[in-house]
């Protein structure tokens, strides 16, 4: 970054997890990273409302509200918007059904874990999640 003061984007994410242990990520069009579906919470918009509402438009899924588990706020260098923070609130969830790459998302893949290091990931999603998401298997 810069010596500028970095721009502050807010965010809310999920870590979903199929029944093998995969979770998606996605890859916005032009970019190179891939990250945990969600995006910025609009004025006026719960954390919880942003990523219901970015998952429909995403992924074309719709998981319940009420399966949704806040794994707090987490916060790193944003991947795609240069001198900018990302403080992301993660919320897990399972979810066994498809996901289908729609409006800004070019690909959406399952991701093993094992699969972790061959794809090129986000900083949060390298920094935060992948630590969240192998604490979820050793305690499923």
């Amino acid at each position: 970054m810069s010596g500028a003061r970095p721009k502050d984007i807010h965010i809310a994410a999920a870590l979903l997890l199929r029944a093998d242990g995969a979770m998606p990520v996605v890859r916005k069009r032009g970019s190179v990273h891939f990250m945990q579906a969600g995006g910025k919470i609009d004025a006026g918009e719960g954390a919880q409302q942003a990523l219901l509402r970015e998952l429909k438009e995403e992924l074309g899924i719709a998981p319940d509200a009420a399966s949704l588990t806040d794994l707090g706020l987490h916060s790193a260098v944003a991947a795609n918007e240069p001198d900018s923070m990302v403080h992301c609130r993660l919320f897990r969830a399972e979810w066994d059904g498809e996901v289908e790459a729609a409006a800004e998302i070019e690909e959406a893949r399952w991701l093993l874990p094992q699969e972790a290091g061959v794809v090129t990931l986000a900083p949060l999603t390298r920094e935060a999640v992948l630590q969240l998401w192998q604490a979820a298997l050793r305690g499923r």
